[in-house]
């Protein structure tokens, strides 16, 4: 019986949770790209009521591209076994990530001032369903960034193994880039 010898270059494999999140992410993408494809086909309809988004959308974008900078620069700094610079890090990722909401929070209201309400033209429902549902998956990344926060400041022994934060980072980074593209998207059709 031969001996079978392995290559020098073997492939690396995914790490299961890793793999589990390109799924979910998948998954979440097609909703979005379901959903804006229903809004530009219903536009076509007719019945349509255009509106400006508030200028607070704006600075909301700034704060979640920010934070998906700082998360970066924060698992570099937890690589690099840099824990103080990582603490801060990731707390200000975290603190830019509830600054987000609170922005869409004022965002909304201020749509609900200007009477672009859900309740509305099929056009303000879309605009709510849609960055709502986003707003959703934003809270789910917050929580995720919580468990990060917490870890990060935890006295017990410590194992540097970045898997689990370079999931949340994936999820982060995720939710920022379907925010960039549904503002893009919204301001094109405005």
């Amino acid at each position: 019986m031969e001996k079978l010898i392995s290559s020098p270059v073997e492939r690396k494999k995914i790490h299961p949770h890793k793999f589990a999140m390109w799924v979910g992410m998948g998954s979440i993408a097609m909703m979005f790209a379901g959903f804006t494809s229903a809004y530009i086909v219903r536009e076509a309809q007719g019945n349509w009521v255009y509106y400006k988004l508030p200028a607070i959308f704006w600075v909301s974008t700034v704060a979640i591209l920010l934070s998906s900078i700082t998360l970066t620069l924060g698992i570099r700094a937890f690589k690099q076994r840099s824990m103080p610079r990582y603490r801060a890090l990731v707390t200000i990722t975290l603190l830019l990530g509830v600054l987000f909401t609170i922005f869409q929070i004022i965002g909304f209201k201020q749509l609900y001032s200007n009477h672009i309400r859900v309740n509305g033209n099929p056009s303000e429902s879309f605009l709510y369903i849609i960055t709502g549902l986003h707003l959703l998956h934003i809270v789910g990344g917050i929580i995720a960034l919580l468990i990060v926060f917490f870890r990060a400041f935890r006295t017990r022994v410590k194992i540097y193994n970045a898997t689990g934060l370079e999931v949340v980072a994936t999820y982060w980074h995720f939710v920022d880039a379907l925010w960039i593209y549904l503002f893009v998207f919204f301001l094109a059709n405005q």
